[in-house]
């Protein structure tokens, strides 16, 4: 990174808040005001950048309809949020741990601590999406609040040379992060009140902007009816409940009749909702999913 480039990131993400000057003599009670305080803009901040996270969501979902994946990068605090977001997405959604998928600088290990210099190699980003065989119907989802680490600047740079759709989200729109993308997200959410602690509103933002991408990309590619979890994977007694409340929701039917179905149709909600919906079997029900290629209102006839 050049110094200049250094210099535009301390200003912009190092910021002091004038609010928090003192914030080691203020009480609990004081301090956790402030921070409610600040973190009520953020929801502002990330609304004014709507128009692009929808632009983002149909160019993810066209590309993971051509069979692309989804492909989180980050670093630090915003590769926490990334492999986060992307390991609820397969219990969420029932969809494949290969088609979503994050990269965070030193692997595992940096989830749950901090790995010396991994950010700071392009290289290693480039090497990481070049080990999972990138590819042009891939989507690359490069995540920096500084919108200068070289890890995801590496990984960005690759993922274009590769012809795959790349998407930023920082929280600065004029930094080299947004040269490499197709579609900028940029929540600027100004000086955190612990000075440089972007794991606060800025990480608060991307937190938010990618429930919003993977939520209205699972959803638009069928993994919801109505507003419910319909492909949600079964792990525990207490999901096999919420399925079964899904089903008796989603259909009108009573606990029993939910359960048997939920039971006989192998414990695929949506196999069951077509059960109980269209009074088939299992074996009809999966016929016509099938013929309407999953689509669950196509197969209901909606």
């Amino acid at each position: 990174m050049s110094s200049r480039s250094r210099d535009e990131d301390r200003r912009r993400t190092e910021q002091r808040l004038a609010a928090s000057k003192n914030l080691d003599r203020m009480t609990a009670a004081e301090i956790v005001r402030l921070m409610n305080r600040e973190d009520r803009k953020v929801a502002a901040v990330v609304g004014r950048e709507l128009p692009a996270i929808a632009r983002a969501v149909d160019a993810i979902v066209g590309a993971m309809r051509d069979g692309g994946r989804l492909i989180y990068v980050g670093a630090g605090s915003s590769g926490r949020m990334a492999v986060l977001d992307a390991a609820e997405c397969p219990p969420t959604f029932g969809i494949s741990k290969k088609k979503m998928i994050a990269l965070i600088a030193g692997g595992r290990r940096a989830v749950t601590g901090a790995v010396e210099g991994a950010e700071d190699s392009a290289a290693n980003g480039a090497r990481d999406l070049r080990r999972l065989k990138l590819g042009r119907r891939d989507v690359v989802v490069g995540i920096a609040a500084s919108g200068t680490t070289p890890y995801v600047l590496g990984a960005m740079k690759f993922a274009r040379g590769r012809g795959a759709l790349t998407v930023a989200v920082m929280a600065n729109r004029d930094m080299p992060l947004a040269r490499l993308a197709k579609i900028a997200i940029a929540v600027g959410v100004g000086a955190e009140v612990l000075t440089g602690s972007t794991r606060l509103k800025a990480g608060t933002s991307q937190k938010m902007v990618l429930n919003m991408l993977s939520t209205a990309v699972m959803t638009r590619l069928g993994h919801v009816f109505e507003n419910l979890m319909i492909d949600a994977v079964l792990t525990n007694e207490k999901l096999h409940e919420r399925a079964v409340r899904i089903l008796m929701e989603a259909s009108g039917a009573s606990v029993s009749a939910a359960e048997d179905t939920l039971r006989a149709a192998g414990h695929s909600m949506r196999v069951g909702l077509l059960m109980l919906k269209l009074d088939v079997d299992a074996r009809e029900a999966r016929k016509t999913l099938a013929a309407a290629r999953g689509d669950l209102r196509r197969a209901l006839g909606e």
